[in-house]
């Protein structure tokens, strides 16, 4: 297992470790053998959509894993099995797809893909938390670039709950990075097009991490940019900037309070 500890510079003596976890819950749109019966009446465009996945978000999160040494999550599973970015009591948990399954079905479901994954994750900020380091989570998604009729105005965004200061260093520090790295017409936005607060992995675990020991960021990417010439050009913009804002942030925050 590999792990990026960060000294901050602004401490001089006083030594501040911090880990870097990188998580994709929408990776992939694979339906496992044992459940290929609910998905029959499935169309293939509906598990290529991204009702089945978030394409290219992977990519990104395995290139700034890469970038920074920090230990990856990935769920190759389609959404549409479980979702791993809602809360269990969200409606939306559970799709049209396996919603009808008995309950025990459902519950294997959550046994065998849904707690497996958030817990890995789970374990590994508490691990790094017991450790006295600081965790900067990154949660790897992609958006449609209309949905419903309606044109998303970004490029890029950074999803946070503005009422932790340390997320909203953070995103500044990477906003700031991205615009003076990535093409002079991107429009890079905040809480955009969903808000940071809203239910999901990194909401779930602020429940668990303070703000002095947390700081957990979705990454939201527009899929007009991904496969295209240019893409591979815009991961490797995304994991530098996100590695230049990283040094940006760790000089305003010290060690995690107890």
């Amino acid at each position: 297992m590999t792990r990026r500890r960060l000294e901050s510079a602004a401490r001089g003596s006083t030594a501040a470790a911090f880990s870097v976890v990188v998580s994709c819950e929408h990776g992939g749109n694979r339906v496992p053998a044992a459940f290929r019966a609910a998905f029959a009446g499935c169309p293939p465009r509906v598990l290529e959509s991204h009702r089945g996945w978030d394409p290219g978000a992977a990519e990104v999160a395995a290139a700034i894993a890469e970038r920074l040494g920090a230990r990856l999550f990935v769920a190759e599973h389609t959404r549409l099995l479980v979702d791993l970015n809602r809360s269990l009591s969200h409606p939306r948990l559970f799709s049209e797809y396996t919603r009808p399954l008995p309950r025990d079905e459902r519950m294997r479901i959550l046994a065998e893909y849904y707690r497996p994954y958030r817990d890995a994750v789970e374990r590994e900020i508490l691990a790094a938390t017991a450790r006295g380091e600081r965790v900067l989570h990154v949660s790897s998604h992609s958006f449609v670039p209309v949905l419903n009729g309606v044109a998303r105005g970004a490029d890029a965004a950074l999803l946070y709950d503005p009422r932790r200061p340390g997320e909203a260093a953070f995103a500044a520090a990477w906003r700031g990075a991205l615009r003076e790295s990535a093409p002079r017409d991107w429009v890079i936005r905040r809480n955009y097009p969903y808000r940071g607060s809203a239910d999901g992995l990194t909401t779930h675990l602020r429940k668990r991490f303070g703000d002095g020991g947390y700081a957990g960021l979705e990454l939201e990417i527009n899929q007009r940019l991904v496969g295209g010439v240019e893409w591979p050009a815009h991961v490797r913009r995304l994991a530098d900037a996100l590695a230049a804002a990283l040094r940006v942030w760790r000089t305003q925050v010290g060690t995690p309070s107890a």
